[in-house]
């Protein structure tokens, strides 16, 4: 399936957290949005694999994306190794994407950083016409294809995004949702698992104030914030947006 964006996480729920009211909003103006996952996040503290899974599942419903995936590689050990790399290109090339989201090159957590510049390296890798990559579905051979522009999203850590991308309440609404849905990981005052860094309150209501913050860098309710190490260009400079 063709879509114009394709958006990676390390684990599921990332996508959510740093770029779910992006998500919302690039749906609900009619582009065809994908997930994938690259691990299934069996290392958390809280939560198992099936519920993790239901949980990223429903969350996909809430966005409205076209399909969510998850690749299975190993959570916390994955490598930025041939391997991988041909598996994540395959997707690009299946999937024929103009835009890649993909994990922050630096964060706290050592797999958004590995996430990220796998995903940048698929990219690349998926435009070499020489290497020879199969359907693993049809085992039809898939075409070269290298997507426009990968932009990172912000996590933990507080990077200075190059681009914010705004959005309003009801993509506010949904990407709080979609987070929701993942009862095994953030705040549940009647939870019996161990405590977490994401799983307390203030990390809830940081998410919130986070797309706050950004909205507010340029003069609107919500946004999120980008960053890539691409050159960034415009066709037309009045298609960019500042605070007055």
């Amino acid at each position: 399936m063709k879509v114009d964006i394709l958006a990676f996480g390390a684990h599921p729920d990332d996508i959510e957290i740093s770029a779910g009211g992006t998500v919302a909003k690039q749906v609900r103006l009619g582009y065809k949005v994908g997930l994938i996952d690259l691990t299934q996040g069996d290392l958390g503290t809280r939560g198992s694999i099936a519920q993790r899974r239901k949980e990223a599942d429903d969350a996909a419903k809430v966005l409205g994306v076209s399909f969510r995936k998850n690749l299975c590689m190993s959570d916390g050990f994955f490598e930025n190794n041939k391997s991988n790399q041909l598996k994540v290109a395959a997707e690009i090339r299946k999937h024929k994407p103009d835009w890649l989201l993909a994990n922050a090159l630096e964060d706290r957590h050592p797999d958004h950083g590995k996430g990220g510049e796998l995903v940048r390296t698929a990219a690349f890798l998926a435009g070499l016409r020489m290497i020879e990559l199969k359907d693993e579905q049809n085992g039809e051979l898939l075409e070269a294809h290298r997507p426009q522009m990968i932009l990172h999203y912000i996590q933990f850590q507080s990077l200075k995004p190059q681009v914010i991308l705004s959005f309003d309440q009801d993509e506010m609404d949904q990407k709080m949702s979609s987070i929701l849905k993942y009862e095994s990981q953030f705040f549940d005052p009647k939870s019996k698992e161990p405590a977490t860094v994401i799983s307390s309150k203030g990390f809830l209501n940081s998410i919130r104030y986070r797309s706050e913050d950004m909205g507010r860098l340029i003069g609107k309710s919500y946004g999120e914030g980008f960053y890539s190490s691409q050159d960034l260009g415009i066709e037309d400079i009045t298609h960019l947006k500042g605070v007055r």
